[in-house]
This record gives structure tokens, C-alpha cells and sequence, in this order.
């Protein structure tokens, strides 16, 4: 099982340094920032996968200069809070922004 866990977190590591990968050249932060982001966006990721409540694979979060979005699709308003928690519970996270909608 930590196997498995460990793949999906390399994984996730990957996929998140991939897909942000254009921030720094864009101008839009320096590469310290870039990746002190990147390292809270994986953090929340492995905690979100660690959860019970949270659906890690229905949540995208997104971070930069230290502000979390979160966006994407939750079961219940629980996995929502839930979700919300986790990220402003995370280390150098400065605020979070909520924009997960709650599935009727």
C-alpha cells in the first residue's frame, strides 16, 4: 500500500511541475516562488489522496505566491470544508480560495 502510495505521489509531483511549468516564464512570479508553489500545490495534492472525505482526482488546486484555489466537483459540502481545511492547514499557504461546487 505505501508503495502505491508513493507512485501516486511521484506522479502527482510530476504532473504538477508539467502543468505549472510556464508560470515563472510567463513573469507572472520568481522561480523561489515558483517553487515554494509547487511544493504547496503537491503538498495539498498527497493530503487530499491521504483523506478519506476528499476526492483528490475530482479537486484541482492551483497556487500562486502562496494563494490556493481550489475548483472542481464535491460529493457534499463536507468534502468541501473538508478540502478548504486541508489546504489552509498546509504550510506557507497564505489564503485559500474555495471554488469547488457542491454536486446536487
Amino acid at each position: 500500500m505505501k508503495y502505491a502510495r508513493s507512485i501516486a505521489f511521484v506522479a502527482l509531483t510530476s504532473i504538477t511541475l508539467i502543468s505549472a511549468g510556464c508560470a515563472v516564464v510567463r513573469g507572472q512570479e520568481t522561480a523561489g516562488s515558483y517553487v515554494d508553489d509547487t511544493g504547496i500545490t503537491t503538498s495539498i495534492k498527497a493530503k487530499f489522496i491521504d483523506d478519506k472525505i476528499v476526492s483528490a482526482s475530482s479537486i484541482s488546486v492551483e497556487t500562486l505566491n502562496g494563494t490556493v484555489q481550489l475548483s472542481g466537483f464535491a460529493k457534499n459540502a463536507a468534502e468541501k470544508t473538508q478540502a478548504e481545511q486541508i489546504a489552509r492547514n498546509t504550510r506557507n499557504v497564505r489564503s485559500v480560495r474555495n471554488d469547488i461546487v457542491v454536486r446536487q
